[in-house]
């Protein structure tokens, strides 16, 4: 499969004159009034959104669209905008919070070619805590999306803080940077912010289901943009005709503590499927672990080992000490001096210097739960799929 160049296959959403095109304007606000989103659809740049606080740009106007192999949506028109809202109080069964309010402002926006052969819907949501939105697609052929022009423009990226780890598709275990946003090349999400004007948000996303993982990326036009991880062929995802893309989510709090109690992310994934959770009992754990991503220990046996008896000791101490209910062990079972060779990991079988019997006994004498954690090293063949004949 030849892929063309990315641009060339825009998915354009061209309206030139937005008001003939529906009865409705492009414009939400969250349930509160404060948070802000508008939609511009322009015949020669598509269509932008921005989002604004207190009437104070955020996000300045950026593009929106998706770039795919052998389509494009150049020539399409805004056939309609719809609002709706919703208000619905939920428990979880399990989490930082037990009781949740999905309350929220809807825009959808229908965008269609003049032959009918392709057609799709721009749904934005405003919360009090932030915004979403996503792409739904309904058209008669499978697609092979090849890049997601999704962008975040900041309104102020030299004033504006930012906290994140670098962008990179096989690790989160990375140390964090804080710098403005005007010095970011490349971050996971969620990558965490700070305004000039005391503002806190987070972009992220939810409802992340047969499409592959966001990285913010810094563009040839200095903008962060949406990069999403490949298949080995490069092609970054193969979906039908009629599929939802996941939610592109921008959390915003006054104080950094309201990300935290944030339901938005949790609001936007589908409800869990689990008929009764009475058998999940959430608890706090302390482990070795974070030392061997530090450097101050290792995961085999030697002068720096961490998963060792009188660490392990030291650990379910500390725990039942401070009322944490487990204890995670990382690099306590034979196997890691295999790490980047044939990956081969005894699962049962611990280091001569742990000693399991004697730390399960103790941690089940001080009431503490042990986790075991069993690294597979992911063990992927060398050999790669054919994706173009799939």
């Amino acid at each position: 499969m030849k892929i063309p160049n990315p641009h060339a296959a825009f998915m354009a959403f061209a309206c030139a004159l937005f008001a003939a095109c529906s009865p409705q304007q492009p414009f939400i606000t969250s349930p509160d009034g404060r948070i802000a989103v508008s939609v511009e659809a322009d015949a020669g740049a598509g269509v932008t959104y921005a989002v604004t606080v207190d009437d104070k740009p955020l996000i300045l106007p950026s593009a929106m669209g998706l770039a795919a192999c052998g389509t494009s949506l150049q020539g399409a028109t805004i056939t309609g905008v719809w609002h709706s809202s919703h208000d619905k109080l939920w428990t979880a069964p399990w989490g930082e919070n037990k009781r949740h309010r999905n309350r929220y402002n809807e825009m959808s926006v229908a965008v269609r070619k003049p032959d009918k052969s392709m057609a799709f819907t721009l749904r934005f949501r405003a919360f009090d805590d932030g915004i979403a939105f996503r792409y739904e697609l309904a058209q008669p052929d499978s697609l092979a999306v090849t890049d997601e022009l999704t962008e975040f423009r900041f309104a102020d990226e030299g004033h504006t803080m930012s906290w994140s780890i670098p962008g990179n598709f096989e690790t989160y275990e990375l140390q964090y940077r804080e710098q403005p946003v005007a010095r970011i090349t490349d971050a996971n999400t969620p990558f965490t912010f700070r305004t000039g004007d005391g503002i806190f948000g987070a972009v992220h996303e939810a409802a992340l289901y047969d499409w592959p993982e966001m990285v913010l990326r810094r563009d040839s036009a200095g903008v962060l943009k949406a990069d999403l991880a490949p298949l080995p062929d490069g092609v970054k995802a193969y979906i039908p005709g009629r599929f939802t893309t996941p939610w592109r989510t921008i959390q915003i709090a006054d104080r950094a503590v309201g990300l935290i109690n944030s339901s938005l992310v949790l609001n936007l994934n589908e409800p869990s499927k689990i008929e009764d959770p009475s058998w999940i009992v959430p608890q706090k754990y302390v482990g070795v672990w974070w030392g061997m991503h530090l450097g101050t220990q290792v995961w085999t046996m030697g002068p720096r080992h961490g998963a060792t008896t009188r660490n392990a000791i030291r650990h379910i101490d500390f725990a039942a000490e401070n009322g944490i209910q487990g204890v995670l062990f990382e690099g306590w079972n034979k196997g890691w001096e295999n790490w980047g060779g044939n990956q081969q990991f005894d699962y049962l079988e611990p280091y001569a210097d742990f000693d399991l019997e004697r730390i399960a006994a103790y941690a089940r004498e001080k009431g503490v739960q042990l986790w075991m954690h069993n690294e597979t090293g992911g063990n992927i063949l060398s050999t790669k799929p054919s994706w173009k004949q799939r």
